[in-house]
């Protein structure tokens, strides 16, 4: 695969910084974002090649800027992983699996990440 710019997002530094490592050591050039906000943001200065997006983050979340992105000519081509412990939280957060299902995402990875796993997928999608 030639280099591609993959865009993580998450509330989780360490989550960030773990597949941020993985993904470099294949040849990836990523970027880092840490809430919706600064996603949206980090899309605006650098298109990616995709976006690996965190569900459940402040301030903006990952279903809401994955409906954006994918509602926007400009970026709705743009691959979308969604990592999602949305599964397990469901009974204590207002989260629920239609609003997944709702989203155009195009595919879902479920926490904890298996790094490999997550790799079959990007290489899938941009591979």
């Amino acid at each position: 695969m030639s280099q591609k710019y993959i865009l993580v997002v998450d509330d989780d530094p360490d989550l960030v910084e773990t597949l941020a490592m993985m993904l470099e050591s294949k040849d990836c050039e990523v970027g880092r974002a840490y809430d919706g906000i600064e996603g949206e943001e980090a899309i605006r200065e650098r298109r990616p090649d995709l976006v690996i997006l965190d569900i459940m983050m402040p301030r903006k979340d990952g279903y809401v800027l994955c409906a954006e992105l994918k509602a926007d000519e400009k970026t709705r081509d743009i691959p979308v992983v969604l990592l999602t412990a949305v599964g397990e939280a469901v009974p204590s957060t207002t989260y629920t699996h239609a609003d997944g299902m709702g989203t155009e995402a195009d595919d879902y990875i479920p926490k904890p990440v298996d790094t490999e796993t997550l790799w079959g997928v990007v290489t899938n999608l941009i591979g």
